[in-house]
């Protein structure tokens, strides 16, 4: 048996995942300095939704180690595989689950095939590479062939199969993934930024990244822009924020329309966002009031939900409800928050009853929230309620999206519109440092537990209606700006 190599030269299916989904991600996670590293939510829920899908395809516990292979265990965690890659690559995997099929291997009159469950509703090539490696080492360490593998996804709830076969086309793809990630790792500097960056939230080196794209005025940075747009402008000659901010709106609007008309607007649209971000100046785009309907309302309503989206189950709607005193202005002193939780065992008409008999006694006050996933989950709850059209079209009119109604009347020089970012412009801070959707998400799968009999820590739950209070009262942040420049009558 030769030497081991290096840990620096050694492909491992985590480094493939990491590669497929940013080449820089993957550069990082091997040469980045660990201390830059932020810890995020994501590969928490992933381990979690992994956990429940394991439960519901093989109900009794798996066996643990080479030893429950040599025993014929129906399922085996706990392995770690070394081998050589189709191009000499020294090549690790860890297999998440082994599943014993029919065959034959060094073990016995049977063999095994890989596992790997998936988040989100389609298999892709981030599952499918990942799990050709792991079957290509498990091929040489069980001495036979896996013809099939398994991807699993549901979480429990409706267990999903997706079967994989290790053709020869996927054992292509791999060897020329893997010479691909080996050149990458083997570069000085990392790889660019990536051209679409929308899911970088959920990667561990943001931080890091954000600040590269900030100082480089990297195209990303410019609100409105991803990956197709990046490359329209890149063909012009735009290669930065900067380049955008000084070119002519309507030259730069005729070369757009090549890529076809409505590309005209848009390309005027983003030279002024950008012109905006380099003065750091927010611009009006209307006179009239961007919130006229606080003008003669006694109170408001925030409203923000939480929400499991694999599942499709909005389990809080918390709303934050501000009275207007008596002198006519905002009393935060009375404001009050009521999360309201939707548990499965109470049904869906139970917690629109709750829900509709809480807003009801708020019937005059308008209901603010940020973003459409609001507004569109209450409308069809109300709907698959049966409530009636016209109490329908009444809870429309309460309804008012104030992302919208920035994006209408405002450009700001932000490279985001979200709340998290236009909040936190104007000042306000989470009482939680670092925390988002996922951390809502997975706190409430720690109290959740698998039924209304095992409920975890009472923690998890103060730590969920906390972060959704602050959303309330974030997106109030940015209407009380939006009141005050309507005043003002101007920026």
């Amino acid at each position: 048996m030769g030497a081991t190599p290096p840990a620096d030269n050694v492909l491992t299916d985590r480094l493939l995942r990491s590669w497929l989904r940013c080449r820089r991600r993957a550069w990082l996670d091997r040469h980045g300095d660990p201390a830059l590293r932020q810890w995020t939510a994501h590969r928490n829920l992933m381990l979690d939704d992994q956990q429940r899908c394991f439960v519901a395809l093989l109900p009794q516990k798996p066996g643990r180690g080479e030893a429950a292979c040599a025993e014929g265990a129906d399922g085996v965690v706990g392995l770690r595989f070394k081998g050589k890659g189709p191009g000499g690559e020294a090549l690790e995997a860890h297999p998440p689950l082994l599943m014993r099929v029919s065959g034959r291997s060094r073990w016995g009159d049977f063999a095994y095939q890989p596992v790997l469950a998936r988040q989100g509703r389609r298999m892709t090539r981030e599952h499918q590479l990942p799990l050709a490696l792991m079957a290509l080492l498990l091929e040489q360490e069980q001495q036979a062939p896996v013809t099939e593998m398994l991807v699993v996804g549901g979480g429990g709830r409706r267990l999903e199969r997706d079967r994989v076969g290790l053709s020869a086309g996927l054992r292509k793809q791999l060897a020329d993934a893997l010479r691909k990630l080996r050149l990458d790792l083997q570069r000085e500097e990392p790889p660019d930024l990536a051209a679409d960056r929308r899911k970088c939230t959920l990667c561990s080196w943001r931080q890091v990244c954000n600040g590269v794209a900030a100082s480089e005025g990297h195209l990303s940075e410019v609100s409105g822009i991803g990956a197709k747009r990046r490359e329209m402008l890149q063909e012009l000659n735009i290669r930065g924020l900067a380049d955008l901010a000084a070119a002519d709106r309507e030259q730069l609007a005729t070369a757009m329309e090549r890529f076809g008309e409505q590309h005209g607007d848009v390309a005027r649209t983003l030279v002024a966002q950008a012109r905006c971000q380099r003065s750091g100046k927010p611009e009006r785009l209307s006179s009239t009031p961007a919130l006229p309907e606080l003008i003669p309302a006694p109170g408001v309503l925030l409203y923000d939900i939480e929400s499991d989206p694999d599942a499709r189950h909005d389990f809080l709607h918390g709303f934050w409800s501000l009275p207007r005193g008596s002198d006519g202005r905002w009393d935060l002193a009375a404001a009050r928050y009521q999360p309201l939780m939707v548990l499965e065992e109470h049904g869906e008409p139970r917690c629109w009853q709750r829900i509709a008999r809480y807003i009801s006694r708020y019937d005059d006050w308008p209901v603010l929230h940020y973003g459409e996933t609001e507004s569109l989950a209450l409308l069809r709850m109300a709907q698959r309620q049966g409530v009636s059209e016209q109490e329908q079209a009444r809870l429309r009119r309460r309804l008012v999206d104030v992302h919208a109604r920035i994006r209408q009347n405002w450009r700001l020089p932000l490279n985001s519109y979200g709340l998290k970012s236009v909040a936190s412009w104007r000042g306000f801070q989470w009482g939680q440092s670092g925390v988002d959707g996922a951390h809502a998400l997975l706190w409430w799968r720690h109290w959740q537990g698998e039924g209304p009999e095992r409920r975890g820590s009472s923690h998890a739950l103060l730590w969920i209606f906390q972060y959704n209070r602050d959303d309330c009262r974030a997106t109030w942040a940015v209407a009380d700006w939006l009141r005050h420049q309507d005043q003002a009558g101007g920026s």
